[in-house]
């Protein structure tokens, strides 16, 4: 009975990254019609990767109860590759960046908007909109992680990968820089060549760790949870 909560829950996360993706990609700004559209945007493509993570999730759980019982090999084994992409998803991609995006955007908000979210974009995004990519991202996630155990990838393809996202997204943006000649983000205007390369090292490692973190979280919870329903196994000692 417990798993239906949690199919309801993942629905309804997959539902509100559907509708703000659709309502994103359905504002008229200037930035959208240059080079790489959306898609220079970490902002938004954290969105795209939590919106199909929770989808794979959502495919999983149909999968789990189509599968529950029927005692088809290729459906199992099938569902287990599933379950895989669902936890590597997890681990590498959807709790690091999530948690990035919701830490880096508020951190340089909180210090001067203007360096990240300037006072005109208030004209083009309204307020849920703005919390629903930079807000709810990590509750949603850290639901996720207490819901269902993630079986993490070794460390050390763990770290490649987020390793390799993080030094692709970072080459992205410089590229878009070359071509049009402004920074995806304002506040890369204002410094120097060498602080940029600080700040980009910076992501990098803080990627790293929130992997890590993500990785120490994950063991945390479902070792404590283990914990605890082996206690309640123990009898009594009268």
């Amino acid at each position: 009975m417990a798993l239906v909560p949690c199919q309801v829950l993942r629905v309804a996360i997959l539902l509100s990254y559907c509708s703000i993706l659709c309502n994103y990609k359905a504002i008229e700004m200037p930035s959208h019609q240059t080079y790489g559209g959306s898609w220079k945007f970490l902002t938004f493509i954290d969105l795209v990767i939590q919106a199909v993570f929770f989808g794979i999730c959502v495919l999983t759980d149909l999968s789990s109860l189509l599968t529950r019982g029927s005692g088809n090999q290729e459906q199992e084994r099938q569902l287990k590759k599933l379950i895989s992409l669902r936890d590597w998803m997890l681990a590498v991609l959807a709790f690091p960046v999530g948690v990035f995006v919701v830490a880096v955007f508020w951190i340089i908000y909180a210090y001067d908007r203007e360096m990240i979210y300037p006072k005109l974009l208030d004209n083009f995004i309204p307020g849920w909109l703005n919390h629903g990519m930079h807000t709810t991202v990590l509750p949603f996630i850290l639901i996720e992680m207490r819901t269902s155990h993630h079986a993490y990838p070794s460390r050390s393809s763990g770290l490649a990968a987020i390793c390799t996202f993080s030094v692709g997204y970072i080459l992205w943006v410089c590229w878009v820089h070359h071509v049009t000649g402004m920074w995806v983000y304002p506040f890369l205007e204002h410094i120097g060549p060498g602080a940029r390369i600080l700040f980009f090292g910076s992501t990098t490692i803080l990627m790293n760790f929130l992997y890590l973190l993500g990785e120490v979280l994950n063991s945390y919870i479902w070792d404590t949870q283990r914990s605890m329903e082996e206690d309640k196994e123990k009898p009594k000692l009268e």
